[in-house]
C-alpha cells in the first residue's frame, strides 16, 4: 500500500480555501522579495559581492551571518503562513530531507549561495567520506546539537587548481582530531582544500552556510576516510552536473534519438564532464560512441581521459571482417 501524502487532502474542491493560499503565498513572496532587492536588502548584497574573488565576497557578506536575526524573522513568517493553513508553501526552495540532511536555499546570485543545513541526528550515520568542492564557503552554527566536528584536508598546488589535476597524483586525505561543535561558532573554509564531517549529535544541527562557487576547471573530489584516498570525481560547474543528470536520464530512458546532444557534451570544457557523458554514450549506443571514443584516446587534452578511453575502446568487440568470396 502507498504511503499516505499529505497532498492527497489538498483541498483542491475549495476554490476559496485555495485561493485564499495563493494569495497569501505570493503576498510573501512579493514582501520578500521587495525587502531582497532594497538598497540594503540580502539579494542587492548578494549582486553586489558576485562580481569579487570568493574570499572578497565572503568578508562583505559575513554580516549576513554574524546576526542571524534577519533569518529569524524570515523563518517567523514563513512559520505564520503555514500555521494559516498547513497546505501553503512559503517560498524557499527546499534541498534535501526526506529524513535525511536537507535545508533550505535562502537566496542565490550567480555562484554565491545562502542556505540553511538541517542535519536530523535521528538520521546522521557516521560519514565515510569527505567531499572537497572548488571555492570557498562561511559557516555559522546555529544549533550544535551536541555533536562533533573533523576538518579534513587535502594539498593541492595551483597547477591542478587551474586544470592540471588528475586523479593518480591527488594527495592523500588528512583528517584533524575531532572537537566539540559549539553554537555561534564561525567555520571559514577552502572548501577546495578543507572539508568537515559531523559525527556523534544528540539532536539537530542547524548551520548557516554561505558558498561561493564560481565556475572552476577542477572537479569535485570524494575521499574515502578510513583509506583517505581520492575514490570518485565529477564536474564541479552547476551547468555540467545538471547536463550530466540529464544525460544519464536519457541513457536510463533509452533514448538513442539523442545520442549527438551526447556527442557534443563529450567536446565539453571540463574534463571530467566530458568522461560522464561519453560513459553514458558508451552504455546507450555502443556504434555511435565507438569513432568519438577512438578521438579522445588520442587526442583528448587530459591525460587520464585518454587513457580510460583507450581502455574503453580496448572493451569494444573487434569488428567481424567482411567474409572471403573467393
Amino acid at each position: 500500500m502507498p504511503v499516505p501524502s499529505r497532498h492527497d487532502h489538498y483541498p483542491r474542491a475549495d476554490a476559496l480555501r485555495t485561493a485564499t493560499i495563493r494569495a497569501a503565498e505570493r503576498d510573501l513572496a512579493a514582501a520578500w522579495r521587495a525587502g531582497d532587492t532594497a538598497p540594503t536588502g540580502l539579494l542587492t548584497a548578494l549582486a553586489a559581492a558576485s562580481d569579487a574573488e570568493p574570499d572578497q565576497a565572503i568578508v562583505r557578506l559575513r554580516p549576513w551571518l554574524a546576526d542571524p536575526r534577519w533569518l529569524g524573522v524570515r523563518l517567523a513568517e514563513a512559520l505564520a503562513l503555514l500555521a494559516a493553513d498547513p497546505f501553503a508553501r512559503p517560498p524557499l526552495r527546499i534541498v534535501g530531507g526526506g529524513g535525511g540532511p536537507g535545508g533550505l536555499i535562502l537566496a542565490e546570485c550567480g555562484a554565491i549561495r545562502l542556505s540553511l543545513q538541517l542535519l536530523p541526528f535521528e538520521a546522521a550515520a557516521a560519514p565515510t567520506t569527505a567531499l572537497f568542492v572548488p571555492g570557498r564557503a562561511a559557516i555559522r552554527v546555529l544549533a550544535a546539537g551536541g555533536a562533533r566536528l573533523t576538518l579534513h584536508h587535502v594539498a593541492l598546488s595551483a597547477a591542478e587548481e587551474v586544470g592540471a589535476f588528475t586523479a593518480a597524483a591527488a594527495s592523500p586525505c588528512r583528517s584533524d582530531p575531532p572537537y566539540p561543535l559549539v553554537a555561534g561558532d564561525m567555520l571559514d573554509l577552502d572548501t577546495a582544500r578543507t572539508s568537515f564531517t559531523i559525527a556523534g549529535a544528540t539532536g539537530d544541527v542547524l548551520l548557516l552556510e554561505l558558498a561561493v562557487q564560481p565556475p572552476s576547471p577542477l572537479p569535485m573530489r570524494t575521499y574515502e576516510l578510513a583509506s583517505r584516498r581520492l575514490t570518485h570525481l565529477s564536474a564541479s560547474r552547476r551547468d555540467s552536473s545538471f547536463r550530466a543528470m540529464a544525460l544519464a536520464l536519457l541513457r536510463e530512458m533509452d533514448r538513442r534519438d539523442a545520442a549527438p546532444l551526447f556527442v557534443e557534451a563529450t567536446l565539453a570544457e571540463d574534463f571530467a564532464a566530458r568522461w560522464s557523458a561519453m560513459r553514458d554514450l558508451v552504455a546507450l549506443d555502443p556504434a555511435t560512441a565507438r569513432p568519438r571514443l577512438a578521438d579522445m584516446a588520442t587526442s583528448d587534452p587530459h591525460p587520464e581521459v585518454r587513457r580510460a578511453a583507450a581502455a574503453t575502446l580496448a572493451l569494444f568487440m573487434p569488428k567481424v571482417a567482411d567474409p572471403c568470396l573467393a
